[in-house]
């Protein structure tokens, strides 16, 4: 059976509810199934289901037990190629042979060595009838994170900057500074949700003093860690971020060593200290992702200034770009983005253009 434009349809939807809980399923990635019956009437959707919070189960289990009886003979969507693995609980691949599932339309290949065309194979030696890649690209997009870890032993970076019509991001010594309007600062809180960890400069953290909480009604709990990159360890014990380390984890990476005062306190206060090697005068970028990956983080959001984000450029880590630019002009005391929309660094495609209130939003992804 071909690939029909239903099935594009029904994955599109699948991919679409992935990202219910992109951000909140630990080191397994956000996704979903569709388990769709046709009966020769209209095609019902019977079962959906979600890698739930923390990473278990899985949405292949998920949706099976929402269809019950229902899931005999219906098409599963799935938005990656279902798991082959034997862990605390039998592989969803076996799974969907034993509950009946006839046909599994796919979304991308696990690049997980445990599961990669093992799961395909498991299906089709069932009896079910696989139809594979289906929007891969749309689902890839939604899994970056995940398949980033696997493939590259290394987070998803997105470097998320707001530039003013003059292409500034801000004034010397005068702290934050708005540039953006309140749609696109709801927009950025929301990559903050679905983010496992945001990155800022010691700088931006001494002059901003900034939570990098998601500020969202109703979204607090998803806050991602906050890390910041302090080689010297000189954030003040009394800023927003100490202040509120019990409450969301904040990273601070550095190369002193441990038997400072400064480290002491900064622990006592709740910190999480990462020792880091030093590179340039600077942290080790490269090293401090994998120790990342390593803590299970598989996405993180770059919002820290201008050198930190030059920094993530030069060291080749940046995978995404979402630039916001505002209407208003900061003048020539202002601080000079590192990038803009007229001026982007080589090797990045623009994929987005969307308007936000009084904004535009610019998304570039790296050339593969």
């Amino acid at each position: 059976m071909a690939v029909s434009a239903f099935d594009r349809r029904m994955m599109a939807a699948a991919i679409r509810y992935s990202y219910r809980n992109l951000g909140r399923t630990g080191t397994n990635p956000s996704v979903s199934t569709l388990l769709v019956r046709d009966d020769g009437d209209v095609p019902v959707i019977v079962g959906r289901g979600i890698t739930a919070i923390g990473g278990r189960p899985h949405a292949e289990t998920e949706a099976i037990m929402e269809a019950g009886d229902l899931a005999m003979g219906a098409t599963a969507y799935v938005t990656l190629e279902p798991c082959a693995h034997h862990a605390s609980t039998p592989p969803c691949a076996e799974a969907l042979v034993r509950d009946g599932i006839k046909r599994v339309v796919s979304a991308t290949t696990d690049p997980d060595g445990r599961v990669s065309g093992r799961g395909y194979k498991i299906l089709e030696d069932g009896g079910i009838e696989v139809e594979s890649d289906v929007l891969a690209s749309d689902a890839e997009y939604a899994m970056a994170g995940y398949l980033t870890q696997r493939k590259l032993g290394r987070p998803h970076v997105t470097l998320k900057m707001a530039v003013s019509k003059d292409g500034k991001i801000g004034g010397r010594n005068a702290g934050q500074v708005t540039i953006t309007g309140p749609v696109s600062n709801s927009a950025s809180h929301v990559m903050r949700a679905t983010s496992d960890v945001i990155i800022i400069g010691i700088g931006t953290a001494l002059e901003d003093d900034p939570s990098l909480t998601c500020r969202l009604p109703g979204m607090q709990d998803r806050s991602p860690a906050r890390l910041v990159l302090d080689r010297n360890l000189r954030l003040p014990l009394d800023s927003a971020l100490v202040r509120s380390a019990h409450d969301f984890p904040v990273i601070i990476a550095t190369t002193r060593p441990p038997d400072s005062e400064k480290y002491h306190q900064l622990s006592q206060a709740g910190c999480i200290i990462l020792a880091c090697e030093e590179s340039g005068g600077g942290i080790a970028l490269p090293e401090l992702l994998e120790d990342l990956a390593g803590r299970g983080y598989s996405t993180v959001l770059v919002e820290g200034g201008a050198a930190v984000a030059a920094a993530f450029l030069d060291a080749h880590l940046v995978d995404r770009i979402r630039v916001y630019l505002g209407p208003g002009v900061i003048g020539k005391d202002g601080v000079s983005a590192p990038l803009t929309p007229d001026n982007m660094p080589s090797g990045f495609n623009l994929i987005a253009t969307e308007t936000f209130g009084a904004d535009l939003r610019y998304e570039y992804e790296r050339s593969s």
